[in-house]
This record gives structure tokens, C-alpha cells and sequence, in this order.
């Protein structure tokens, strides 16, 4: 039995304890803020909730040689890790040298072995670190002038590898082996680089992602899934909801109000002004992949479900946007796998991946009848077909030349032509209404290109629908799933994706 005076001692206790005070000052996805080293003027870190951006304010000597002085915003992790951010300080600042950036640290000592991405005010960027506790900083300069506003610093193993970017351009690496502890302390950090100066910037699309296993088994082992919507004029991103299990594909409604996502072989829907969550009825279709696209009038949705009556092989149907028991089915028994992709102007029509003759192309079913036609014909892998607007083209993407890159032709499948020739692998353009953008995921150039893998960084790009340099609007964790179907709002401001996390 406890007594009362123990009793008291233990409430004490818990009242006081640093984890409860952690947990009271939660600041965002960090467990807390404070400055570190002997600095002149008290800094701070303040979340807004509204657009999930960090606004902080710091002083400080420096972040160098035997010592630091910075504001610091800190998450204790274990294990591998990626840390992502879009930066900017605020107003012209005083000394040149000014920092902002990602720092991982064994503790809160102004001495203790560190690592960080740093932003100088000047635009030097530079890999920091101090291998010793009290030792000397040393740094790796990847920069002198680029100034970038990306910073992305990731651990695998002993190894530290900082990415940076100006928006819209690659990510460029370098990297350093370096022992710290496998339980570190991670976060953004400000420092003036003048100890009677406080110096302030703003931190947006801020992520701290738990990777993938390296050992998984895809299809098999999942991490957790963000569901996300950009600003693609800005590049500002809010995560809407996030999920233990693997979510995919979202699309929006032609109302603007709801999103439709798959999880587990069943859609779902999201209502975007309450956050409430419910499934779409699809009847017996219940082992749809992530293909499912809304018709160009908004009131129905196809599917590609996985048949049990024709071995399981994906097979294409559609039903009303309210949902059915009994879908229709378009596509025919014992032809081969059906992945749907896009409906025509008049939705009379599906274009879609069929496995024919032994290998996949695109193909183009009429609705009313199952009548198949034919559009590609090679022996290499064309997917992610899509319809322009105004139904004279299709967009897709083919590995024919090597790596996959993005395609179009005519809509009867003639004048196939070639539209990005970079090094990465380019799936699933999207049409914009206002009909002036594509979006599409760039994968990594070391993936097999007739694959579309999850968890793996990658890129959503942007080009004018008459073509034109790639832009890249997000910087993700994420592949299959991530942004499979159309999934642009109906004003053509934003889209939809989803990225992927082990969740802490």
C-alpha cells in the first residue's frame, strides 16, 4: 500500500519530471525549444498551426570552433533518419555569416559532437560537424553562393549525407561518416553570429521522416502515410491527416470538397472542411488498387479491382460517385490485368495498362461495349496513361528509350513523341483543369524503370502542357501510391499526394 505521503512525493515527481515538461511544451512535431551555450539574448521558436511553419528568432556568438551559441527547436530520434526543410531568414540581418539549418546533436552541452546543414546569411552552405566533444568544428562547403532555401540532411548508419536546393532546382549531396549516438537530438537552429543581434527566419514543409527498413518486403511490409495538399504557385504544403498503414492515391471531387484515397483494397473519403473520414461503397469490389479516377463530369468513379472470378487479375469498373453494391464491369474476363487511368471528355470512352500478347501497353475501351483498341505496341513498358483536356492527345509514360520518361501522341495513338530526356524516372502526368500544367513523380535514376517502388526520394515536377524545363514543386519521401491519379483541385491550385513515414 502507498501512502499518502508517498503518494504526494509521486505526484511531485510526475509534475516536475522532464518528460512531462516536454510533453507540456510541445512546439509542432518537436518536443521542445531552448538556446544552447551562454548567449546574450533569450531566443524562441513559435509553431502556427494554420499553414504548419516554424517561425524562430536566436542569437548567439557562433556555431563553430570548440563552442555553440544558437536558438535550438529539438526532437529527441533514434536510429536512421531524414530531415527536410524549406528556409528562409527574415529581413537583410546583420552579419553575413548568420546560420540557419538542421542540427543533430548527442546532447544540449554548447561542446557536444554535432552535425549540421548550415544556410549562412551570405548564402555559404556547409557541412558542420565537431567529432569530439570539445574539439574543433569542421565543415564540408558544398556552396558560396547558391543560397539555398531546401535543406534536407539524412543518417543512414554513420553516415551523413546533406542535400540542398534552390525550389525548383535538384537536390545536390555531400556527405561525411561520423560517429554520434544512435539516440540524438535533432532540430532547426538559429544563431546571429553577434552576440548582441537576434536574428529571425521562417521554417515551412518541415518533416522529420522515419524510413523504410531496409530489409522490407514490398506488397508485404508498409510504413505510415501523410495524406498532403500543395500550393503548387508557392510550394507550401499542409499535412491533412497522417496514418499508421498505407494509404494511396488521392484524387479530388468536382465539388472541391472531398478526397477520395485507397487503403487496403477499399476507397475512402476525406471531407476537407471537418476532416471526417468514411468509405466509399463499392460493393463487392472490394480489392481495388490505387487506380480509380473520376469521370470528367464528376458523377462517376472508376475502379480496377482485382477480380476473383478471373484469378484475381485487375479488372476495370465503374459505378456512381455516391457509391453502389453492384459496380459495372468494362473490361472482360481471361484477357489479362486492366489498370484504369483515364475517362474521355465525353466518358464514353477508358484508356487504361492492359497485359496483352504477353507485355503491357496502352489500350482504349469503350465503355458501353468492352470493345478494346489497341494504342502502343512494343516490347518495353507504356503506362500512366491520361487524356488531355480536350481529348486530341494522351499523355503517358515509356521506358522505350531506357529510363522511363513522359510521352505523347495523338489520340488514335499515332505521332508517339518523346517530352523529358533528364536522368530520373518520370511516371503518371496529370492535366491540370485550367489546362496550362502537368504534374508528374520523378523517381531516383537507380530504380528499375519498368517499376514505380515505394519509399524512395523523389520528386513531384511540373511543365507546361506545351512542354518546356521540369520544375520540381515537392520534395518527398514516398513512390507508389504517392501520386498515382489525377489528383489536381478543380481551380487548379492545388494538389493532392501522399508521402510516407515510419510514424514515431
Amino acid at each position: 500500500m502507498i501512502s499518502n505521503i508517498s503518494k504526494a512525493v509521486f505526484v511531485v515527481i510526475m509534475l516536475i519530471s522532464p518528460l512531462n515538461m516536454i510533453t507540456a511544451q510541445k512546439i509542432g512535431i518537436f518536443d521542445n525549444s531552448q538556446d544552447v551555450g551562454s548567449v546574450k539574448h533569450e531566443g524562441s521558436s513559435i509553431y502556427n498551426p494554420e499553414n504548419q511553419s516554424y517561425t524562430m528568432t536566436g542569437s548567439g556568438t557562433n556555431m563553430w570552433g570548440e563552442h555553440d551559441e544558437f536558438q535550438y527547436l529539438w526532437k529527441s530520434i533514434q536510429g536512421d533518419f531524414i530531415l527536410r526543410v524549406h528556409l528562409e531568414f527574415v529581413g537583410d540581418g546583420v552579419d553575413p555569416q548568420r546560420k540557419i539549418g538542421w542540427m543533430i546533436r548527442d546532447n544540449f552541452h554548447e561542446d557536444s559532437r554535432h552535425v549540421n546543414a548550415s544556410i549562412h546569411g551570405d548564402g555559404l552552405t556547409s557541412l558542420q560537424f565537431r567529432r569530439t566533444k570539445g574539439g574543433e568544428t569542421e565543415q564540408v562547403v558544398q556552396s558560396l553562393d547558391k543560397a539555398p532555401d531546401v535543406v534536407q540532411l539524412e543518417r543512414i548508419g554513420n553516415t551523413y549525407i546533406m542535400s540542398t536546393a534552390k525550389y525548383g532546382q535538384p537536390l545536390e549531396s555531400t556527405e561525411i561518416e561520423m560517429n554520434l549516438r544512435n539516440e540524438v537530438f535533432v532540430g532547426l537552429g538559429i544563431c546571429s553570429h553577434n552576440p548582441d543581434v537576434v536574428e529571425k527566419a521562417i521554417f515551412k514543409n518541415v518533416r522529420i521522416i522515419k524510413p523504410v527498413d531496409p530489409d522490407y518486403q514490398p506488397y508485404r511490409d508498409y510504413i505510415g502515410s501523410h495524406l498532403e495538399v500543395m500550393d503548387v504557385e508557392t510550394g507550401d504544403r499542409k499535412i491533412l491527416a497522417s496514418f499508421d498503414h498505407s494509404i494511396q492515391a488521392p484524387n479530388w471531387t468536382q465539388d472541391g470538397k472531398t478526397l477520395i484515397y485507397n487503403s487496403n483494397g477499399v476507397l475512402y473519403k476525406y471531407e476537407l472542411a471537418t476532416g471526417k473520414i468514411s468509405m466509399l461503397n463499392t460493393g463487392f469490389a472490394n480489392d481495388n488498387n490505387n487506380d480509380h479516377v473520376l469521370s470528367i463530369d464528376g458523377t462517376k468513379i472508376g475502379i480496377s479491382h482485382h477480380n476473383a472470378d478471373d484469378e484475381r487479375k485487375s479488372s476495370i469498373y465503374y459505378l456512381p460517385i455516391e457509391g453502389s453494391d453492384t459496380p459495372i464491369k468494362v473490361t472482360k474476363d481471361g484477357v489479362g490485368h486492366s489498370y484504369f487511368h483515364s475517362w474521355s471528355k465525353d466518358d464514353k470512352k477508358m484508356i487504361f495498362t492492359a497485359n496483352r500478347k504477353g507485355k503491357y501497353d496502352i489500350y482504349e475501351v469503350e465503355v458501353a461495349t468492352g470493345k478494346e483498341t489497341q494504342l502502343t505496341d512494343l516490347e518495353t513498358l507504356d503506362d500512366g496513361s491520361e487524356y488531355s483536356p480536350d481529348n486530341k492527345f494522351i499523355f503517358f509514360n515509356s521506358n522505350r528509350t531506357g529510363t522511363m520518361q513522359l510521352w505523347k501522341m495523338d489520340a488514335n495513338g499515332k505521332n508517339q513523341v518523346q517530352l523529358t530526356f533528364d536522368k530520373y524516372n518520370d511516371w503518371f502526368p496529370h492535366f491540370s483543369p485550367d489546362e496550362k500544367s502537368i504534374v508528374f513523380i520523378s523517381f531516383p535514376e537507380d530504380i528499375d524503370s519498368s517499376t514505380h517502388p515505394f519509399y524512395k526520394h523523389c520528386l513531384i515536377r511540373s511543365m507546361p502542357v506545351g512542354g518546356g524545363e521540369p520544375k520540381a514543386i515537392a520534395y518527398i519521401y514516398g513512390g507508389q501510391g504517392t501520386i498515382n491519379v489525377p489528383s489536381w483541385s478543380p481551380d487548379s491550385k492545388y494538389i493532392a499526394f501522399v508521402s510516407n513515414t515510419c510514424m514515431f
